[in-house]
């Protein structure tokens, strides 16, 4: 999984998280949650806010 994969990380983090509301998540906790995910094999380096954007925004379209 890369930071690409947006809806997957989303589902992932929605599936081990599920008592989070993803709209109230700071990104840098999701960066960590996300970098911590079995089988995450992508750079911190590669990511910026619009990718932790983008997941947050598959996650809480999982969320609701």
């Amino acid at each position: 999984m890369k930071w690409t994969d947006s809806n997957a990380i989303a589902e992932h983090l929605y599936d081990h998280y599920p008592e989070i509301d993803p709209k109230t998540i700071r990104f840098t906790d999701l960066l960590e949650w996300t970098l911590s995910i079995d089988g995450f094999c992508d750079k911190k380096e590669n990511c910026g806010e619009k990718i932790l954007e983008a997941i947050q925004m598959a996650w809480i379209e999982e969320y609701e």
